[in-house]
């Protein structure tokens, strides 16, 4: 286990010594990464994920590719619409003739995809679509996502709610929780699993709703909700909902102790920041950690220096003070796949063919700490209710403070306590 960390952790300080020169002969691994890079979903996140794999991808070929094979980067756009997904899958598979797909931001797009490439026995690494519904019960063969899968989000919300309840002054049992999120298989996914686990940790569900991404008015809603009078409000939405909700939420004086929301759009908070400047402090966030929030100390030899390299290129790409959770997503599940999973196929299964990059996420194994953003690797196998599923991805609660992020919640990595509930003249404050 600990020279698994290691091997992870040394590819970054160990391959700067590479020279940049690819192998004679070897032909390229073409690699077909389908984001969003306009639409709606662009600025919730898919963006900056694209940005993440592409800087991974540079850094590999910086020091020499995969085993002397140069890896080239296909991007996509998906436009935030499923269909256009799907033709890009296609025309990236058969006609620009890449190795594998990556990336595919929404869930939406990613359900019906997944099980259209494991149809066809290609090779899909689902690198930042969380819904579970994407594996659960699907028994995909070809399919794999080392990321958080939705059920997660709805445990980490929940469970630091009432692992903080005492700060509210009640008993779990007397906390009143509403669930707001949109109608896509995102929102219905984790909605669903915040509902489950709040209801099982004893707390009460006064309000559940879903609605259209798409809506262009949320006042009803937001009036059902001052109604229900809920403490906390957990909220699985995109960009321009998460928008529409605060902006109509203030209008309407709706108060509240606390608002989680579920990575997506409440990742992106320097997008939310200029919008709305300090009515955004406070406000909680669950998804996999950015890697720079971590500790390196805590993480494999090695990680702090890449961490810092995907930062500086990242923020010298985009100009951005934050760097959001989706590019460690990118990077992360990239890196992973490009120093772990595709030098096993090669070496142990002879190429990089479907069968044998399969064979080889399959074989991985990873400790947690053995990857930028904390947590391992390790998939359920084949006839498996999560076949394809890292089952050691790592859900984290963070918090936006006076411009700065910090990771709020699991207790054992957290780099700050929370404020909960939010403090008196915030403009949600109850």
């Amino acid at each position: 286990m600990k020279r698994a960390v290691a091997t992870i952790g040394l590819a970054f300080a160990g391959a700067m010594l590479a020279t940049g020169a690819f192998a004679q002969g070897k032909p390229d691994f073409k690699i077909g990464a389908i984001f969003d890079q306009t639409g709606p979903f662009a600025g919730g996140g898919s963006k900056a994920a694209a940005i993440g794999t592409k800087i991974a991808i540079d850094i590999i070929n910086e020091r020499g590719g995969v085993e002397g094979h140069k890896i080239v980067g296909v991007f996509a756009d998906a436009q935030s619409k499923v269909d256009v997904a799907i033709n890009e899958a296609e025309r990236l598979l058969n006609e620009q003739k890449v190795d594998m797909i990556t990336g595919v931001y929404s869930s939406a797009q990613c359900v019906p995809l997944a099980a259209k490439v494991d149809a066809a026995k290609k090779f899909l690494w689902m690198s930042v679509c969380v819904s579970t519904a994407v594996v659960k019960g699907k028994n995909l063969q070809y399919a794999f996502r080392p990321t958080i899968h939705s059920d997660q989000y709805g445990d980490a919300s929940c469970s630091f709610v009432a692992e903080n309840a005492a700060k509210l002054g009640k008993d779990k049992k007397d906390i009143k929780v509403a669930i707001i999120n949109e109608d896509g298989p995102y929102g219905v996914g984790v909605g669903s699993a915040a509902e489950t686990r709040c209801k099982e940790l004893g707390m009460q569900v006064v309000h559940h709703e879903a609605y259209s991404a798409t809506a262009s008015d949320l006042s009803a809603m937001v009036s059902k909700l001052r109604r229900a009078a809920p403490d906390v409000i957990i909220h699985a939405g995109y960009n321009p909902d998460i928008t529409l909700f605060l902006r109509q939420a203030k209008e309407a004086g709706l108060k509240f102790n606390a608002l989680i929301g579920e990575g997506a759009g409440y990742s992106q908070i320097d997008k939310l920041y200029e919008t709305f400047k300090d009515d955004v402090n406070f406000l909680l966030d669950v998804d996999p950690a950015p890697a720079q929030l971590f500790d390196p100390k805590t993480l494999a030899p090695g990680l702090g220096d890449l961490i810092a390299e995907m930062v500086k290129r990242y923020k010298a790409e985009t100009g951005a003070t934050e760097v959001p959770p989706h590019t460690s997503m990118g990077f992360n599940n990239t890196w992973i796949f490009l120093t772990d999973v595709l030098p096993r196929a090669i070496k142990k299964y002879g190429g990089y063919d479907a069968d044998a990059l399969r064979k080889a996420a399959l074989d991985a194994d990873i400790p947690i700490g053995g990857t930028m953003q904390g947590y391992g690797v390790k998939f359920f196998p084949a006839g498996t209710p999560l076949a394809g599923q890292n089952e050691r991805s790592i859900a984290v609660v963070m918090q936006f403070v006076n411009g700065k992020t910090s990771v709020v919640w699991p207790p054992q990595i957290k780099t700050a306590d929370p404020v909960f509930p939010l403090p008196k003249g915030h403009a949600y404050a109850k």
